[in-house]
């Protein structure tokens, strides 16, 4: 590729050539990447198929939502496409924090402990468990919390795990979250989370395991419930949604698991009965459809950051080498110059407010000032090209997303530029 429509778009010949030296070492990497998501287009098409989606299941309904053909039929490709007995996907699951708290909220009763054995969860769900004080928390309602921190290498503790389940009769849930979050511990692979619930099970068989799925759709062959996850939890404005998707969520599980929260989610005696879907289905069936191929643009666009900022010498998680299991790259500049740098450089690369400068901002949910770049088409969409961070130590900006692979590497070429620019990188 030329590098004069990238100077066109404010990309320097000395950022554009060091960019295409990092890309020339990841052709292999990129074409596995594609395998991978030939297997899950495949694999979508396949449910569709089977589950026989018709033109009619387009059309949607309004009101109650009684009889939705579509609404019903896609809930079955999911549970199709998850290996599972059930899935629960509607737009009136607002967000991924509003998907993870009906799972909780419907599956735990007061007296009730939630165990989360892979340390800390996302910022967000600390008010949904009562970790810090909020309205309405699982706290507030009898429910208590445990959690069992990570080894200092990232790996789980089965020590104390076990002792946690042995001597803690009334644990009903343990929550896993895939992906790190604001941290900067390693994404866990669905391998890894099937060795976690296997021994979880294997210590207590009643307990019930939920993963948070978020940023992991589509990024392997396999999901959580192929290795034994009784329900999996994300956003339809992250992966699934395969950037098409307005607004949704979805649970994927056992049956007793999905009716639970539909319960939840409708009414006692309603369930999943109700729910128009109005005219947001089409998005819905097009965008899980395209997420493989979407996915796999973002994972190439995370790889290349990794690569990138490796080779300037700062921290990444994962590093430049290392397998992936979700869309997010970590980069740790260690002062906040770095991480508002980079955010700007993203939203500058945005097909949307482009011409918006971002800044770090009190928002709802964090215990910290938290900076978001994302010119998207649907809002907060973090399938898109998007990045963020808490404006706390160490100082670490969480890049993901990018609908386009093009878009990807003008996004993160921006981000270098931006740095360039503000003397912050030198380019040697």
């Amino acid at each position: 590729m030329e590098s004069k429509i990238y100077e066109e778009l404010g990309i320097s010949k000395e950022v554009f050539k060091f960019g295409q030296k990092i890309l020339d070492g990841l052709k292999e990497r990129f074409e596995k990447i594609d395998e991978t998501a030939e297997f899950n287009q495949l694999k979508v098409l396949k449910a569709m198929q089977e589950n026989k989606v018709s033109e009619a299941c387009l059309l949607g309904t309004t009101g109650y939502g009684y009889n939705d053909l579509g609404r019903e039929t896609l809930e079955r490709v999911y549970a199709s496409v998850f290996h599972t007995e059930d899935a629960l996907v509607r737009p009136q699951i607002t967000c991924g924090t509003h998907a993870l708290a009906l799972a909780l909220m419907s599956n735990l009763r007061p007296s009730d402990i939630l165990f989360s054995p892979a340390g800390k969860p996302y910022d967000t769900l600390e008010e949904v468990i009562g970790i810090r004080d909020s309205k309405g928390s699982l706290k507030e309602y009898g429910i208590d919390y445990i959690q069992t921190d990570l080894l200092p290498d990232g790996s789980f503790d089965y020590d104390t795990i076990k002792e946690v389940l042995l001597n803690n009769d009334k644990i009903k849930l343990a929550t896993i979250q895939r992906s790190k979050g604001y941290q900067t511990r390693p994404t866990f692979s669905v391998e890894k989370i099937g060795q976690l619930i296997k021994f979880i099970k294997d210590v207590r068989p009643d307990v019930i395991c939920m993963v948070d799925n978020c940023y992991g759709e589509f990024v392997q062959r396999i999901e959580p419930t192929d290795v034994g996850a009784d329900m999996v939890v994300g956003s339809l404005i992250k992966n699934p949604g395969g950037g098409l998707a307005p607004i949704g969520g979805y649970i994927a599980g056992k049956n007793k698991c999905v009716e639970n929260a539909a319960y939840r989610l409708t009414s006692p005696g309603l369930g999943k009965e109700v729910g128009a879907s109005l005219g947001i289905l089409p998005a819905f069936y097009q965008g899980f459809f395209l997420a493989p191929t979407v996915t796999a643009s973002a994972l190439k666009g995370a790889i290349f950051a990794a690569n990138i900022y490796e080779k300037l010498g700062f921290p990444v998680i994962p590093n430049g080498s290392e397998e992936r299991y979700d869309i997010i790259q970590a980069v740790t500049f260690g002062k906040p110059e770095g991480v508002i740098a980079f955010c700007e450089g993203v939203q500058a690369a945005a097909p949307v407010d482009s011409f918006v400068t971002p800044e770090p901002w009190d928002m709802p949910g964090y215990d910290a000032q938290v900076i978001m770049a994302a010119g998207a088409f649907v809002s907060g969409s973090s399938i898109e090209l998007s990045a963020d961070g808490p404006i706390k130590e160490p100082y670490s900006v969480f890049f993901q997303g990018g609908l386009t692979w093009p878009h990807a590497k003008l996004g993160i070429l921006k981000t270098l530029q931006r740095l360039v620019d503000k003397g912050i990188v030198v380019l040697q």
